[in-house]
């Protein structure tokens, strides 16, 4: 599918979603200011090939009041902000968009780099399809060695830029967890293997806070205390999905979790600095206090 074609479903979603409730009319008169409408109206059946569409690619449903202007809106707008697949791919299609058509002020846009491994994802795609085993080289961050053995994908996990392949490892006989930029060569095999039937990759990555799983960390209630300063960060950027503010006031602001804390979620708590502390469990603020300690010895000689 033309790359036009698809901005010019991403505008209709984002044009209908600002709007709220919007009739075709006033959606044309908002085209017409587009320069990819190139100064002509959206056929009324034009139109309806395209709420299809976003339908079909996007799983949203445009639908109309069905009286007075027939006013559109976004039926299940909420998906829009529900962490599927589809919301994600409409969130970077949208973002894309918005980049190509601002094109002439590229040098006033600075992005992150994006590690390797991308390379990967059509092979890894195609696997989880057939359930076919992978071949993959691999270099471990612990270890100095590349080694090439097989697996069989079981899911994907994008976190902070960089994609994950799930995997189980015959060798093991566990489920294991591979970067995508510390594989050096990826291909898929002739063989086939029977996808288990007990595993779901939502409920692998339950209570998880990053990409850390399957390491008997139980799901437990995490109390923080937060600066005044910091909670509004975390009010914008929540730390989990779980995340409920349960006190508030000038000073500093709790905030409960349902999470599984582990070593990244760990790492994220020391990212805070001082304007976070653990409250509960009692375990995971003495495990973060003699963090603390550590790297205070490493300094209080300077």
């Amino acid at each position: 599918m033309a790359t036009n074609q698809l901005n010019k479903y991403v505008w209709l979603v984002e044009t209908i979603y600002r709007a709220r409730r919007i009739s075709l009319k006033e959606i044309n008169r908002r085209w017409l200011a587009n320069d990819m409408s190139d100064g002509l109206e959206i056929p009324e059946r034009t139109f309806h090939k395209w709420r299809i569409a976003v339908e079909e690619l996007f799983g949203l449903y445009i639908a109309n009041e069905g009286r007075g202007e027939y006013r559109y809106y976004i039926e299940n707008v909420s998906e829009l902000s529900s962490g599927s697949m589809r919301s994600w791919l409409f969130n970077t299609l949208s973002v894309s968009c918005l980049l190509q058509t601002n094109i002439g002020i590229k040098d006033k846009i600075l992005l992150e780099e994006i590690p390797e491994g991308q390379q990967y994802l059509p092979v890894i795609l195609d696997a989880l399809k057939k359930n076919t085993v992978l071949s993959m080289t691999y270099q471990s961050f612990f270890r100095d060695e590349e080694n090439t053995f097989d697996v069989e994908p079981l899911c994907l996990k994008l976190f902070r830029q960089r994609w994950y392949l799930v995997a189980r490892s015959p060798y093991y006989n566990k489920v294991m967890i591979y970067a995508l930029d510390r594989v050096r060569h990826l291909e898929a095999t002739e063989s086939r293997f029977t996808y288990p039937k007990d595993f779901y990759p939502d409920e692998f990555f339950d209570g998880c806070f990053g990409i850390i799983a399957g390491d008997g960390t139980k799901v437990e209630t995490v109390r923080l205390k937060v600066s005044a300063g910091q909670a509004n960060y975390l009010r914008s950027l929540r730390l989990h999905e779980s995340q409920e503010e349960t006190e508030r006031n000038d000073e500093y602001s709790i905030f409960t979790l349902q999470v599984r804390p582990t070593f990244d979620f760990i790492q994220e708590l020391l990212w805070n600095g001082a304007d976070v502390e653990v409250l509960s469990p009692t375990w995971l603020r003495d495990e973060v206090a003699a963090i603390v300690k550590r790297m205070w010895n490493h300094y209080k000689q300077d």
